[in-house]
């Protein structure tokens, strides 16, 4: 057996820290070796360093890890980033510059034109333009990026009918608690309420869904030409963002035919049975009261997305609701199996 790859987490300590933690516990090609967090948790072990908030014990592998400031110093080549967006620019460029692949799940470089943000099954050729990052930056490293959360759950339900033609895309969301970090919304503001607005989140779901269902271009990504109009919302719910979709397009197929289109939907993560790929990236669930975050989140590790309710819409063409795991296939599962592509492509050689 090889031995396997070193790997570091920067922003360890938050939740979605937390979740890098649990979701690499025991995997197959990578292993937690260098913990990064703030200037105030440097030094300490990463078991008093952090309140853990997730289901279960602190996975014992990490508990005894000490805490590191984040400097590219001693830190190993793969690192995964889910520091605050406040301060997370810098410091993932360090890391770039010194030679590190940054798989990051921060916001702040996913829209620059030289910088993949990925989704293994929908856009894995956007990694190619890795190469024309190193050379206009000069880094001897590389930072590649995953969505939003909310994001992730509209593109990846919508890649299946791309080839439908996309013309437009109407999406109103319904998102978790968790999504909003710990301590997150005051218990006062969101028990038996809904908060019509997330900052910044409808912006960056229209453009980051264009970006990943654009095409890559040789040395440029052409955004999908698509209108994207999103609505967002915070609910009550842990865990799960539910999106309601509608979408026009240009070819109009029968039912059938797009429920066939989402459910045999697969691509090189499938192929290649990369170890955080989930078997079917999206499940089709025909009962007429599903998905729903309690019953269908955490299936399948919490790595695909569920998808229902496919029917005629009056204004657009179709309407459906579409649910995934905001902290793992929204955050840290998302940038575990991009790493796993990087992998599987030579991106970490």
């Amino acid at each position: 057996m090889q031995p396997k790859i070193e790997v570091g987490i920067l922003g360890a300590t938050g939740m979605v820290g937390q979740q890098f933690a649990k979701f690499l516990q025991g995997h197959p090609w990578f292993e937690i070796t260098w913990l990064g967090a703030s200037d105030r948790s440097a030094g300490k072990f990463y078991r008093e360093a952090t309140g853990w908030r997730l289901d279960g014990a602190m996975p014992a592998n990490v508990a005894g890890l000490r805490v590191q400031e984040c400097k590219p110093d001693d830190a190993p080549r793969l690192m995964f980033s889910s520091m605050d967006a406040s301060v997370v620019t810098d410091i993932e460029q360090a890391f770039a510059r010194a030679g590190h692949v940054v798989v990051s799940n921060s916001r702040n470089h996913r829209m620059e034109p030289d910088v993949p943000l990925l989704i293994p099954e929908v856009n894995p050729d956007h990694l190619k333009i890795i190469p024309l990052q190193q050379r206009k930056r000069g880094w001897k490293g590389q930072i590649a990026t995953n969505p939003n959360c909310s994001t992730i759950v509209l593109a990846l339900a919508l890649a299946p009918l791309k080839q439908f033609g996309i013309r437009r895309v109407i999406a109103t969301t319904m998102q978790a608690i968790s999504g909003a970090g710990y301590p997150g919304v005051a218990s006062m503001d969101i028990n038996g309420n809904v908060i019509p607005y997330i900052g910044n989140e409808e912006e960056k779901m229209e453009s980051e869904t264009q970006k990943i269902l654009g095409d890559f271009a040789g040395d440029s990504i052409i955004p999908l030409a698509a209108k994207v109009s999103a609505q967002c919302n915070r609910v009550p719910v842990v865990d799960g963002h539910m999106v309601a979709i509608s979408v026009e397009l240009e070819r109009k197929p029968e039912l059938p035919e797009m429920i066939a289109a989402m459910s045999t939907f697969s691509s090189a993560p499938q192929e290649r049975k990369l170890p955080s790929a989930p078997p079917n990236p999206i499940i089709y669930l025909p009962e007429n009261d599903r998905p729903q975050p309690r019953r269908d989140v955490e299936r399948e590790r919490g790595m695909a997305v569920f998808v229902g309710r496919l029917r005629k819409c009056p204004v657009l063409d179709f309407k459906f609701m579409a649910l995934g795991h905001n902290t793992i296939r929204g955050a840290a599962g998302a940038a575990v199996l991009n790493a796993e592509l990087m992998y599987s492509e030579g991106l970490l050689d």
